[in-house]
């Protein structure tokens, strides 16, 4: 399968536009610029003969004129800056820019270079981009709303509040730009068809409040039912106005994050990345250990385990990214294993920097709904405090099959944790480990220090981008591929699929069928599945768990697809209620619709037409 495949369409597919802009204002439109790119037939016809150097350029030589121009940056910030002044130019060229570089650009634009960017976003500040709702001007919030998306059909909503921006906390009036870009870059989504949101509500960044550029709303944060009516008026302003659209949360508090999903979760189709992103790759990537390791050679004399609920999981970090993992995977548990909402719980043991979560050694007031499912019981032995329980104790007791870490405790993992994993094992098992905070300095541990205490045993899987491991395993040598659990491999197809569908909500059912269809384009999956010896088992070879980011766009696509046919089934799209037993027509039929709607970063002809498009 050409897995990247739609984002090089032929330019021949690509049908004429109908533009209403002329001279300048064509050069000035980010959207419809094309550059030197503008054909002699569109330069006489838009009035831009002298305005352009005579040469005219294709896509592709704009894109090695503008990587070599990048390339001249010497840091990453700098390129992050140049890019950005890029997407104010042209939209094509940027995207195809990325497209051409993804995995050496996407860290540019995004984690981690993106956060350095927002930190110092007051300083950098050179052009408005977004809609920036301010809770003192809330009164005129519906005016402000309508200004920036009167006749534009919205598709994505991207919204924050900047409370909880990975790895830089509070930033106050930071955007929400990356993201849409990426549901772009990979989800094939057209950014004409999206918005991103801020929500200023104040920041309790004392750097910030003390900073005299700072261009946000200098006032310590909202909260409480001031800060809920806030929200609430402008999500109601979403539903009223694009009722159809994805409203995607993103950088909200650990307080914030849970309730507010659950809160609308019923009555729009919205969807938090932090919390069902992260859950929904890590269960992809579980999914595919599981199988991996169900039918290795190593697992012949140990009981199957087949299942979800035949794991036990540790997970260090209980905040927005454990609560979504433990929550995704109870959740898939409960609906692809049919076991209670209790039980599955009781197959979690959530630590935290103070040590395991449990009663009588938390204080539970503080603590969110989502958390308070996951405490241990008393009746279980675990003392009365909780720095008693650490994560090494906590694994001698519970014997997990699966240490998953979002701490940002650089070296949680150490190898005194990792034996005592083992030897909780069956016979032959593999510890399926997920080191998964970012950036890669606060790892819980390093691949080739886990592959190295399991004698390659270990199915492993991090949150950041690492080399490759080669080692001896029993006399052989062997290269590991470690899978990058990036949310960016899943969340633009949920994305997308929900729009597909126009679904009224995300549902965990679409959400589990996602994650399947990415743990089934899982190059490790693909080899157990080509290569099974007469007993049906084979030997792992060190093949990555996830696909690799370079696929993204076609994995996304794939998950789109499925996430699309499965709301459609189960008749929370509007398109109307499905029937499994048309499965296969339905996955066809949004197949090809998917197809028409990729948007792929290619110049279409223009023709001009003074009731055509123009920038809104």
């Amino acid at each position: 399968m050409a897995l990247n495949a739609h984002i090089h369409i032929p330019a021949k597919l690509v049908g004429t536009l109908p533009i209403a802009l002329r001279g300048h204002g064509l050069l000035s439109s980010a959207r419809f610029n094309k550059g030197t790119a503008f054909s002699a037939q569109e330069r006489k016809t838009f009035g831009l003969e002298g305005r352009l150097p005579y040469k005219t350029n294709s896509l592709h030589e704009q894109c090695e004129r503008a990587y070599g121009q990048l390339m001249q940056r010497d840091s990453d910030i700098r390129k992050n800056s140049f890019l950005q002044s890029l997407k104010d130019q042209n939209w094509v060229l940027y995207y195809a820019l990325l497209a051409r570089h993804l995995k050496e650009l996407v860290p540019i634009i995004y984690t981690p270079t993106e956060a350095e960017a927002i930190s110092n976003y007051s300083h950098l500040f050179r052009r408005s981009e977004g809609l920036f709702l301010t809770f003192p001007d809330q009164d005129r919030m519906e005016e402000d709303f309508l200004e920036q998306t009167r006749g534009r059909d919205i598709d994505l909503i991207v919204c924050t509040d900047s409370e909880a921006i990975l790895g830089i906390g509070d930033q106050g009036v930071g955007i929400s730009t990356a993201k849409s870009v990426i549901y772009s870059l990979i989800g094939g989504m057209d950014p004409s068809k999206s918005l991103s949101v801020t929500l200023d509500v104040g920041t309790n960044n004392e750097d910030l409040l003390n900073d005299p550029l700072y261009v946000g709303w200098r006032e310590k944060r909202v909260r409480g039912e001031a800060y809920d009516h806030f929200v609430d008026k402008f999500v109601q302003l979403v539903r009223k106005h694009f009722p159809r659209s994805l409203l995607h949360f993103e950088d909200f508090g650990v307080k914030n994050a849970s309730r507010l999903l659950q809160k609308y979760h019923d009555t729009h189709a919205v969807f938090n990345d932090d919390i069902q992103g992260t859950g929904a790759v890590t269960l992809a990537c579980l999914m595919a250990a599981i199988g991996v390791s169900r039918r290795s050679r190593l697992n012949v004399s140990s009981p199957e385990k087949n299942r979800l609920s035949d794991q036990r999981f540790v997970i260090l970090g209980a905040g927005s990214a454990g609560m979504g993992i433990a929550v995704q995977i109870r959740d898939a548990m409960m609906a692809a294993d049919g076991v209670s909402r209790d039980d599955a719980n009781r197959l979690f043991w959530m630590v935290d920097r103070n040590g395991l979560l449990f009663e009588k050694g938390v204080d539970t007031q503080d603590m969110t709904e989502s958390q308070l499912e996951f405490v241990r019981s008393a009746d279980e032995g675990w003392g009365s405090k909780q720095e008693q329980n650490g994560l090494l104790q906590v694994v001698k007791e519970a014997k997990p099959t699966v240490l998953i870490g979002c701490s940002t405790a650089s070296g949680a993992f150490t190898k005194e944790v990792v034996e005592a994993m083992m030897s909780g094992l069956d016979e032959g098992a593999r510890p399926i480990i997920m080191p998964l905070s970012n950036p890669s300095r606060l790892a819980e541990a390093k691949p080739v220090d886990l592959l190295q205490w399991t004698n390659g045993r270990a199915l492993v899987a991090t949150g950041s981008p690492f080399g490759t491991v080669q080692m001896k395993v029993d006399g052989k040598d062997k290269e590991f591929v470690i899978a990058e659990c990036n949310n960016a491999l899943i969340y633009p197809g949920l994305g997308f699929g929900a729009i597909l569908s126009q679904s009224r909500c995300v549902s965990d059912t679409m959400l589990l069928e996602g994650a399947k269809r990415l743990a089934s384009l899982s190059p490790a999956i693909s080899n157990v599945n080509s290569s099974k010896d007469s007993e049906g088992y084979y030997e792992y070879n060190g093949e990555a768990l996830l696909p690799d980011f370079d696929l993204a766009p076609g994995v996304n696509f794939e998950v789109a697809v499925s996430v699309a046919a499965q709301a459609i089934i189960e008749g929370t799209a509007n398109s109307g209620a499905g029937n499994k037993d048309v499965r296969e027509r339905i996955f066809t039929e949004v197949k090809e619709r998917a197809k028409e709607r990729v948007w792929v970063p290619i110049y279409p002809e223009y023709v001009y037409d003074e009731n055509g498009l123009a920038d809104q």
